[in-house]
């Protein structure tokens, strides 16, 4: 009796464990059929990783960094060439020189060089030329009619004042050496009458008082009286 008793008691510790065990592993069914009741609502690997991940990058890593487009440097600016400035036409290259800078220069061509203002006839005498210029003097405009130049001066005595002063212009350059007596043609398109009597020059009934003033574009003779057209 006493044996048999002692050996229920391991019997009843193996049952004991036996029990235990298995509520456990009877506990532990439901959670896996639970977890295996459950459907994948998208069942597709794709969705796991490493296969969900962004398209063209590694697992754990950070997608690389596309690098900025090189700057370009900016571009200097092309050096300017400056360019040679080149006289308008029909002036003299030495406008200092011609014969309307030396008559304003001349202290014994200041009325002169008024009259051929208010005539428009600076630029013209600026040209390139050539030109003679039988340049009346500041005391032969005095010797004029009392009021005379002040009406030439007029703006609306302009034309009569052009006809008077491109009467004294030979469109050439001579030299007082190489007057001729006779008639010379000017400008305003009448004559004038050159006589010669050793180194005196006269014009019609003017004297050339100082001759050969050289300028870059013709030649002057300054004379003492002014000269008048034929026809006025």
């Amino acid at each position: 009796m006493t044996k048999m008793h002692n050996q229920s008691i391991p019997l009843k510790r193996l049952a004991g464990w036996l029990g235990v065990v298995g509520v456990s592993i009877a506990a532990g069914f439901p959670i896996v059929a639970q977890s295996q009741g459950v459907l994948n609502p998208r069942p597709s690997i794709f969705n796991e990783p490493p296969y969900n991940q962004t398209p063209g990058t590694t697992p754990g890593t950070t997608p690389p960094v596309a690098p900025a487009p090189p700057t370009t440097p900016p571009t200097a600016p092309a050096p300017v060439t400056p360019t040679p400035t080149t006289p308008p036409t029909g002036t003299s290259p030495d406008a200092a020189n011609n014969i309307v800078a030396l008559a304003a220069a001349n202290s014994s061509f200041k009325t002169l060089t008024a009259a051929l203002q208010a005539a428009g006839l600076t630029e013209t005498l600026s040209g390139t030329g050539p030109f003679t210029v039988f340049a009346p003097t500041d005391e032969a405009f005095a010797a004029l009619p009392q009021d005379a130049l002040q009406e030439l001066l007029r703006p609306e005595n302009k034309q009569l004042l052009v006809q008077i002063l491109t009467y004294h212009v030979v469109p050439a350059r001579v030299q007082s050496t190489e007057l001729q007596p006779g008639e010379v043609p000017t400008v305003e398109g009448e004559a004038i009458n050159v006589k010669t009597s050793g180194n005196q020059v006269t014009v019609n009934d003017a004297t050339v008082v100082q001759p050969d003033i050289q300028a870059s574009n013709g030649i002057i003779h300054a004379i003492d009286r002014v000269l008048l057209p034929p026809n006025l």
